[in-house]
């Protein structure tokens, strides 16, 4: 029964390998890290490096590795990839060694990493449970006594800490200081992006932008900010592209996908949509913004039965949320199913009862089906709520 088990999971294994990029591995590995299933992520990745030889899959086995606590295991692999790519898993081993409270031997890797290519930001590291163990060690206190970032640098992390915390006039004020000692710096262009997008200002944002994109075309971080400033100005073409690209660069981050398919569910390219919430959802079948996500757009494609599958799915999985009974009842309304949309708007506002939308909702499916009475209690609530849609039903349906 075991060899048969095993044969089985080494069946599965292949064939989510097979035809499968170093990129589509690593995105199916971190997911499986991320829902607590390490030894699956372990397993897939062992079996990946028999056919690609690449540093990162050895780096993203040796995460999987380092959460189960197979320190020596995790050492073996950030190793390897070093010998492929150099000083690639320095951060890596910095964690673990800080995990096995070894502080010496771990600031001296994390300083290995911080003169390289891979270096972290200062946020990202103070933030990393992982150290933890030793911050409190004179060895790290004697670390951070180096100046291991420059003044532009801090600069740079200062306005966006402030754009992070709407304080946009403190932003403002580090950038003034930075125009000044470093005038030409196109980092000046990200941040000036940064602070327009948090004053509303989007258009100016996409315009600097678009600029430093033709000087640094695989910048992330101005690709994202990119992306933002797109949305906000309601250039779903323009954002879909930059998304694009970010996926074309590889950047590990699967939520690129669900934000691409909102673009292309705006644009009306329901099928592209459709293939990056399937991808999504291969990763994550239990998000609740995919499922959402797929819902909608199986809706807008006029395919309501499809779209009710995925509002179902939602609500077995997430049966207190409000707005899960919501998009199921939209769903009926649509199809004008009318009883079972109220049963969905009433068991929102079990949950959520100052929602004038879905009383609305309720209200018009109610008098649809000839329920007059209850349908005007729900308009009145709708408009009690500040609805001010509900005032025309009222007067269609209440007023005799």
């Amino acid at each position: 029964m075991k060899k048969t088990g095993l044969l089985i999971s080494a069946i599965l294994i292949t064939g989510i390998i097979s035809g499968q990029t170093a990129f589509d591995i690593i995105l199916k590995a971190n997911a499986l890290k991320n829902t607590g299933r390490p030894d699956e992520a372990i397993t897939l990745l062992s079996a990946a490096l028999k056919d690609k030889n690449d540093y990162r899959l050895f780096s993203e086995k040796a995460d999987a590795e380092t959460v189960k606590g197979n320190y020596s295991a995790a050492i073996s692999d950030y190793n390897s990839a070093n010998n492929l790519v150099e000083y690639s898993g320095e951060a890596g081993l910095a964690r673990v060694y800080a995990f096995k409270g070894d502080a010496a031997t771990s600031l001296y890797h994390l300083g290995l990493s911080m003169n390289s290519q891979f270096k972290k930001s200062e946020k990202e590291i103070m933030l990393d449970p992982a150290f933890t163990r030793i911050e409190n060690r004179p060895e790290w206190r004697s670390f951070w006594k180096k100046e291991w970032y420059s003044g532009f640098e801090k600069g740079i992390s200062e306005i966006e800490y402030y754009i992070s915390a709407n304080k946009t006039g403190d932003a403002s004020a580090v950038l003034s200081e930075l125009k000044k000692n470093y005038p030409d710096r196109e980092d000046l262009t990200y941040a000036g992006a940064l602070i327009n997008l948090a004053s509303g200002k989007y258009n100016d944002a996409v315009k600097s932008l678009t600029s430093l994109l033709e000087a640094f075309p695989d910048k992330e971080k101005y690709l994202r900010t990119m992306a933002k400033a797109q949305t906000l100005t309601s250039n779903s073409v323009g954002a879909s592209v930059s998304y694009s690209r970010l996926i074309g660069l590889e950047v590990t981050d699967p939520d690129l996908l669900l934000l691409r398919s909102e673009c292309y569910k705006k644009t009306g390219e329901y099928d592209k949509a459709m293939t990056d919430i399937t991808k999504y959802l291969s990763l994550y079948p239990d998000n609740k913004a995919a499922l959402q996500t797929a819902g909608k757009i199986e809706s807008a494609q006029g395919q309501n039965l499809k779209a009710l599958e995925y509002f179902s799915e939602n609500l077995k999985l997430h049966p207190n949320d409000p707005q899960c009974y919501i998009d199921r009842a939209n769903s009926y309304f649509l199809s004008r199913s009318w009883d079972w949309a109220v049963k969905d708007y009433s068991m929102s506002l079990d949950l959520d009862p100052e929602n004038s939308e879905a009383w609305l909702n309720k209200g018009i499916a109610l008098a649809n089906s000839g329920n007059t009475d209850d349908a005007c209690h729900d308009f009145r609530i709708a408009l009690s709520l500040g609805n001010k849609r509900a005032t025309d039903y009222i007067s269609r349906y209440c007023i005799k």
